[in-house]
């Protein structure tokens, strides 16, 4: 258990219903000073409600939630001076400047006027926005809008600031900017509670992660202890649709546990002490049965294998892992 002693974030049995939709159901985080929490969790998991609560945009049905030692629903406003949130989609004007933009946030936060100039123009340099400044918004580019986002979020100078989903739809360069970003940000001592479907990113940036699923966290760790909890290497098979059936019995059967099967490409796999000899006896049985295999992995447990176990999903379609194809080394 953390030291409560540092807490910033506390969030116990939150519950939060939309008709018979159970958005959240029961969620417990607990968030540590100058540290990167991560959400990790499919679509409609819960993730949103998780931050729209602590940003006091929506009310808990049960629950508590506190910033500081302060809770959200009785203290709204302390909250709100507290705080900064940069949503899944950039919300900026498209018809004001990224200049007017954060000189209009800052002074709805009541900076006076030298100081919003002064932090405006320091972001500018920051955000690397300082050419574009007096460009309207609807010219930037994606990347760009998602920057200057962050800024308006910024500029009010908060202590913890919410990130959800930030780095959706951006190009790999764009993301990894973004990344350090975000590094520089908790380096200066601010708490960060980052919402992500991206796998490397929770892997590379989170010091704790939560994943959630159907309103409920269901595994939370750091990223070395999530690994370590599979224990042993992962053997994984796809293949064709027609042999799908047959392949996971005779799997199963080499393998003597239970596969877990990915729902998105229907990849079947199963942990083992010695992956490699795994591999060898199943693709043996696989052989004897006439099954081709179209595609064969052995690899350390990542966080990917931690999210299909527990959920039995992967975040994307895509896992970010590097695969050993038949007749490859």
């Amino acid at each position: 258990m953390k030291n409560t002693n540092e807490a910033v974030i506390v969030v116990k049995k939150l519950k939060k219903y939309f008709g018979d939709v159970k958005a959240l159901d029961g969620i417990d985080l607990h968030v540590d000073k100058g540290k990167i929490y991560g959400l990790l969790g499919p679509n409609g998991a819960g993730k949103t409600t998780v931050v729209r609560a602590l940003a006091t945009l929506l009310v808990p049905d049960s629950g508590t939630a506190t910033i500081n030692g302060i809770d959200v629903c009785e203290h709204p406003t302390q909250v709100r001076r507290m705080i900064g949130l940069a949503g899944q989609f950039a919300a900026v004007d498209d018809f004001l400047t990224g200049r007017e933009t954060l000189m209009m946030v800052a002074r709805l936060y009541h900076v006076p006027k030298a100081e919003a100039k002064k932090r405006t123009e320091d972001l500018l340099k920051r955000l690397n926005l300082e050419e574009a400044a007096d460009r309207v918004a609807k010219t930037y580019s994606g990347g760009m809008r998602r920057r200057l986002d962050l800024g308006a979020s910024l500029v009010g100078r908060p202590e913890v600031l919410f990130l959800d989903e930030p780095t959706t739809g951006l190009d790999p360069r764009t993301r990894q900017e973004l990344w350090q970003l975000i590094r520089e940000l908790v380096a200066e001592g601010r708490t960060l509670l980052l919402t992500t479907q991206y796998l490397e990113e929770a892997d590379a940036l989170c010091d704790y992660i939560s994943i959630i699923d159907r309103g409920k966290v269901v595994k939370a760790g750091t990223t070395a202890s999530l690994k370590a909890s599979l224990g042993r290497d992962v053997v994984e098979v796809i293949v064709a649709e027609s042999h799908h059936a047959q392949a996971l019995e005779i799997i199963q059967k080499v393998a003597a546990c239970k596969a877990t099967v990915d729902e998105m490409n229907q990849a079947i796999s199963v942990r083992a002490a010695k992956g490699a000899d795994m591999l060898i006896k199943v693709v043996s049985a696989l052989e004897k049965a006439n099954i081709k295999p179209r595609d064969l992995s052995v690899h350390r447990p990542s966080l990917d294998d931690v999210f299909l176990a527990v959920t039995g999903k992967k975040t994307r379609p895509q896992a970010q892992k590097t695969k050993t194809s038949r007749g490859k080394k």
